[in-house]
């Protein structure tokens, strides 16, 4: 693969070896200037100036037949996994100027006809031409010292160069974009050119056998075809809190891991949330029931600092019966539920502008980072400003009416427990009440 440089060492390459033609064939127009600028830059006034032919790298493209290559790959992380290379397509104009009667036409045959005989880039050419060892590197310009660097005769796959037609109406429109005057030219796609990415990534090891090998005769178990639709991995399905028909969890809760081939030993339960850096971790050990694994949520001190309300994900390590290696589940999501203690430590009106001020703890703590509501009926404020962890917070309401009012505590998008699902029809937690003063 080639270097973030390579595009400038196409470029140099390819005016290299057009001013070495306009030497060898000995054209009949004299001395040739050969550049690779922007043609606004060339002054067409000047006299002096002489006979030129000038490439100009005015588009670059993504190549098709590489762009899918390999896709970008990441873990369960966001870890980088694999890196594809940048496969471009360069887009250049061959301009010819000239001084005198057909001079510009002469130029773009000698150019055009070097492009035709020379379709590939081959490697020789390319050393050849960013090698600085002829003229000594203090010699040379330090932008084509720096393209001496770029590794394009390394790369997988050559550089091929084909005449790109355009019509009237393309051409048009370029130039007017260039803001130069049109001169003969004739549009060249240089393919491809393929950087290669610096960011680290991971790749994952070749495969010797497929599944366990027979010892006696060398050879693996092979693939393994079961006669069902559920496949023989522990698989999570679906997270219960202690009440099925709640949506969320609280501490201190045990909730069931509901899925298949979840028997084992050893099982490590994960539980990931976005402000924490590492999942927590609860060992549950043993487990019998294929189709379910308990675990119970602490509700101590440490715990409501540790574990911070909103959306967890949740995956299981498990050793199942007669392997010797430990699975890892899916990943499913559990909501862990806000606990507003009732009633509020304050709750007072202001006597002037009728603004209700309520003070109310809350477990687990609240992180500086989350977003905390309280609703009273249908009023709804947000927690004032805290820069620790927090297990109260203040909300200032507008006018709310007075008398009991039923309280919503909603943190990262979770709200607390306030309907009572296990009744039917469903009813309000009767403790989930506050009383707001007239």
């Amino acid at each position: 693969m080639s270097s973030q440089l390579a595009i400038g060492a196409v470029s140099a390459v390819l005016r290299n070896l057009l001013d070495n033609a306009m030497i060898d064939v000995g054209n009949p127009i004299g001395p040739v200037t050969v550049s690779a600028v922007a043609p606004d830059t060339i002054k067409l006034d000047d006299q002096q100036g002489g006979a030129r032919l000038n490439l100009f790298l005015y588009r670059v493209s993504p190549n098709q037949g590489w762009h899918n290559a390999r896709l970008p790959a990441f873990d369960g992380n966001g870890s980088h996994l694999a890196s594809p290379p940048l496969a471009l397509n360069l887009h250049y104009l061959l301009t010819a100027y000239g001084t005198a009667d057909f001079q510009a036409e002469i130029l773009l045959g000698y150019g055009m006809h070097l492009l035709h005989e020379r379709p590939v880039l081959d490697r020789a050419s390319i050393r050849l031409a960013l090698d600085p060892s002829p003229l000594g590197p203090s010699i040379l310009p330090p932008a084509f010292q720096a393209v001496s660097a770029a590794d394009l005769a390394d790369q997988l796959e050559a550089v091929t160069l084909t005449l790109e037609p355009m019509d009237t109406e393309e051409m048009s429109r370029l130039w007017s974009a260039i803001q130069s005057h049109y001169r003969p030219t004739a549009a060249y796609v240089a393919s491809v050119v393929l950087i290669e990415s610096t960011k680290p990534a991971r790749a994952a090891l070749p495969v010797l056998s497929r599944g366990p090998v027979d010892p006696s005769s060398g050879r693996d178990r092979g693939v393994v075809v079961e006669a069902a639709m559920v496949p023989p991995y522990p698989t999570i399905e679906h997270i219960d809190p202690p009440e099925p028909a709640q949506p969320a969890a609280r501490l201190g809760d045990q909730v069931t891991l509901a899925g298949h081939h979840l028997d084992g030993t050893g099982i490590v339960v994960r539980f990931g949330h976005r402000l924490l850096d590492q999942p927590i971790e609860v060992a549950v050990g043993a487990n019998a029931d294929p189709s379910a694994i308990n675990v119970k949520i602490p509700a101590t001190v440490a715990a409501q600092t540790a574990w911070p309300a909103g959306v967890y994900t949740v995956s299981a390590s498990v050793l199942r019966p007669g392997e010797a290696v430990a699975r890892d589940t899916n990943v499913a999501a559990m909501l862990l539920a806000p606990q507003p203690t009732l009633p509020p430590s304050a709750i007072a009106r202001h006597a002037t502008t009728r603004a209700v001020t309520v003070t109310v703890g809350v477990k687990p703590r609240v992180r500086p980072s989350q977003a905390a509501l309280l609703s009273l009926g249908g009023a709804t404020a947000h927690a004032d400003a805290h820069t620790a962890m927090a297990n109260s917070l203040t909300f200032h309401f507008g006018d709310v009416d007075p008398g009991a009012q039923w309280a919503r505590l909603t943190v990262d998008g979770v709200e607390s427990l306030l309907v009572d699902r296990s009744v039917v029809p469903p009813t309000f937690d009767a403790t989930q009440s506050v009383t707001v003063p007239a």
